[in-house]
């Protein structure tokens, strides 16, 4: 580690206006941000945490039913809070070790969009909206590639809100040391049609795999999405899995979802 200085703003106005300094950057949770510091990967001179804003923590229902989550809330709050939501509790519930789930919040999550996390796929999922300190953003147009999104330099995310569905569920094929998604299917059932979500197995990060997405709204069973596949090429080959093997999961990930979802 290297020295710098460290702020805990108490408003999101305060977190802002200390994130417009040169070279100051956002602390979430930190289970990304602390190992990369720790490898010297990153140098700000500067970390604004926002663990302390209380208007960016905890869970309510908008006018509209969404489920709305502040960015600070950890996983383990919303494995207990998320209750109205249960696809998305279970999938918080699952995230690392007690420690990760303690300390890592849906914010830093999303801001990090790490291709295998599991909030990105929940988020495209259910066709969230990713409220910052200066707009909304749909999940759609969210997401951007490999740790990739939308956000521009000094926008926070404040406040993630999720559409209720009708039926939803995600499942995961983890990589046993890091829990993360080697992939992960999350699925939800609108009146308007089903989202899929898939995260874990593209070199661009989280997709939607439409083709899924069209079966299963005109029958909403694991039999639907039997016969259909996603295409290796794209796919991440690493020493966990071959291009192939991964797009292999995305069809049984997807069917597991949709049982349990049924």
């Amino acid at each position: 580690m290297y020295s710098f200085d460290f702020v805990k703003p108490s408003s999101v106005a305060e977190a802002v206006a200390a994130l417009a300094e040169d070279e100051a950057q956002p602390l979430g949770g930190g289970q990304t941000l602390i190992p990369t510091l720790k490898q010297r990967l990153a140098m700000p001179s500067k970390l604004v945490s926002l663990a302390g804003i209380d208007e960016m923590r905890g869970i309510c229902r908008d006018d509209d039913g969404r489920i709305c989550i502040g960015a600070s809330t950890t996983h383990a709050e919303i494995a207990e809070g998320a209750g109205d939501y249960p696809a998305l509790a279970r999938l918080a519930a699952n995230i690392g070790d007690p420690a990760v789930r303690n300390r890592g919040t849906i914010g830093g999550s999303l801001a990090n969009n790490d291709p295998s996390a599991c909030y990105p796929a929940a988020a495209l999922g259910s066709g969230a909206t990713i409220i910052t300190d200066r707009r909304e953003i749909a999940a759609d147009d969210y997401f951007q590639g490999m740790f990739a999104t939308a956000l521009e330099e000094g926008e926070i995310i404040t406040e993630a809100r999720f559409p209720v569905p009708e039926k939803a569920d995600y499942q995961k094929f983890e990589q046993p040391a890091s829990r993360f998604a080697l992939v992960g299917v999350f699925v939800g059932k609108y009146a308007d049609g089903v989202r899929v979500a898939v995260t874990g197995a593209s070199e661009e990060g989280v997709f939607r795999w439409t083709e899924a997405e069209a079966a299963l709204s005109s029958d909403f069973t694991a039999e639907a999405v039997a016969g259909l596949s996603v295409p290796a090429d794209g796919m991440i080959g690493d020493l966990h899995g071959s291009p192939e093997y991964r797009a292999h999961l995305v069809g049984v990930m997807t069917k597991r979802a949709v049982a349990a979802a049924g």
